[in-house]
């Protein structure tokens, strides 16, 4: 379904003055907007009391429900979250909701394992944990709502959700709008809750709750801290640095558009974009041409310094961004920087040395130092050290196997791209499942509904062996 922007701009002030005068539907809201977290969790018990006693055919069904209204709501959603928050773009918000309505897995990732043998059957399956606490970050909020969603409630559970205030109004209309269906489909009211003013206190107690068995986390290396020392079993999406190098066997064209395509979707605050460039020296020339064909912005000389000067703050050991500046558009990001440009870029570029703050600093907007290497030895250790050993993600443009091996293996990152886009590593516009919770920290991976489930072995002795 589309929407013309009159239409768009009604849905988002009406949605938003429900919102501010706190009278969203009554009766099923009052089960999952609720004033206090002890509130939404007692809600949340109880509907997941609900949804382990129905079939799994009848979960399937929800999960469909789920995924529909996503898909209906998707441009509304991302139309709402770019008005609330600032950052990205409309069109890339779209996609992400399209990609976790579409691509997160359902009820099929539940499989089970069976041992038989002299001394009967032993059966593992994967059993849900009861409530889950979900925090949820400001940059991919309504995909990562809808993602969370759909994976912890395949898995039988409820999901309290704490969304970052800065995202709040985007990330609650998109429950009610998957509580709404999966009443609708004849499922349990409240399975998705939260509290109607999310704040440090409100999360605080999420992650204490002893009805909480389980917090999924994503968000910034702070909350990520806090969450670990609850003594609770976490699930951690960390942060990271992305580095993508680019070795003189690589397709430069493809290269160039592929890098400005993920470097500058959402502008770049998908944790897993392109945040720093390794170019061999031989083909650097090339490569910078080839960007600024697809929509990058080269600044050079002083321009460099005064959009450091605009978008980062100085402080002793390095460099923080200026969060008013994230995901912003680069056209914005030039303009407050006093550097003058012509047309509408997607991405600025500029080439540095390896030690700068474009290189080093996990940026979180469309802005891409681009340094020169001479070997793939010295592109790994320099990709290595920018990424500052979060083992997040990492890209690479090479038809030389032994380079792609290599790189592989030394960065050892959650998601290694080639020959893509950042993106392809979520499974947009290539193969496999979608996250938008990637648990580096923790080891998890990229989450799907398997993730929020622990196994329990159930074993019959002495019989049921028939071979």
């Amino acid at each position: 379904m589309t929407y013309t922007d009159k239409e768009i701009e009604s849905i988002i002030s009406q949605t938003l003055s429900k919102f501010q005068n706190q009278d969203i539907r009554k009766g099923m809201s009052a089960c999952w907007l609720c004033d206090t977290a002890e509130e939404a969790i007692g809600n949340a018990k109880a509907a997941q009391k609900q949804l382990i006693q129905m079939p799994l055919e009848k979960r399937s069904r929800l999960i469909e429900a789920m995924r529909k209204v996503s898909l209906e709501n998707a441009e509304k959603l991302a139309r709402l979250a770019n008005q609330e928050t600032g950052y990205g773009r409309v069109a890339d918000k779209t996609a992400k909701n399209i990609l976790a309505a579409e691509k997160t897995p359902g009820i099929e990732d539940l499989t089970a394992l069976a041992y038989t043998g002299d001394y009967g059957l032993t059966l593992v399956e994967a059993a849900p944990y009861g409530v889950i606490g979900s925090i949820t970050p400001s940059t991919n909020p309504t995909s990562t709502v809808i993602n969370n969603a759909i994976s912890m409630i395949a898995a039988g559970n409820a999901v309290i959700f704490s969304p970052h205030p800065v995202a709040k109004r985007s990330s609650q209309e998109t429950m009610r709008l998957l509580n709404e269906a999966i009443e609708k489909a004849g499922g349990p009211v409240a399975l998705i809750t939260t509290v109607k003013e999310p704040t440090l206190e409100s999360g605080k107690a999420i992650m204490e709750s002893k009805d909480i068995p389980l917090l999924s986390i994503t968000g910034g290396e702070a909350v990520v801290k806090v969450a670990m020392r609850t003594g609770k079993k976490v699930i951690a999406a960390g942060p990271g640095n992305p580095p993508v190098i680019v070795d003189d066997t690589a397709n430069i064209p493809k290269a160039a558009e592929d890098i400005v395509n993920g470097a500058s979707f959402d502008n770049n605050v998908v944790c897993i974009a392109e945040k720093e460039v390794f170019a061999f020296s031989s083909i650097v020339d090339e490569l910078v041409a080839q960007m600024q064909k697809h929509g990058a912005y080269l600044v050079e000389g002083g321009d460099i310094q005064k959009i450091v000067d605009t978008v980062l703050v100085k402080k002793e050991n390095g460099y923080v961004i200026n969060r008013d500046f994230v995901g912003r558009d680069a056209a914005v990001i030039l303009k407050a920087s006093g550097v003058s440009f012509s047309s509408d870029p997607r991405l600025v570029i500029a080439r540095v040395d390896k030690n700068h703050p474009f290189i080093c600093t996990e940026m979180l907007m469309p802005i891409l130092g681009i340094s020169t290497v001479k070997t793939i030895e010295e592109a790994v250790e320099e990709a290595i050290c920018a990424e500052q050993g979060c083992q997040h993600s990492a890209m690479i443009h090479s038809t030389n196997i032994k380079h792609l091996s290599y790189a592989a293996k030394a960065l050892n990152t959650t998601i290694f791209v080639k020959n893509a886009p950042s993106y392809a590593g979520l499974g947009y516009e290539a193969e496999g499942y979608a996250t938008l919770t990637i648990a580096t920290p923790t080891g998890e991976g990229l989450t799907s509904a398997r993730s929020f489930t622990r196994a329990r072995r159930c074993v019959l002795h002495g019989d049921f062996r028939i071979v």
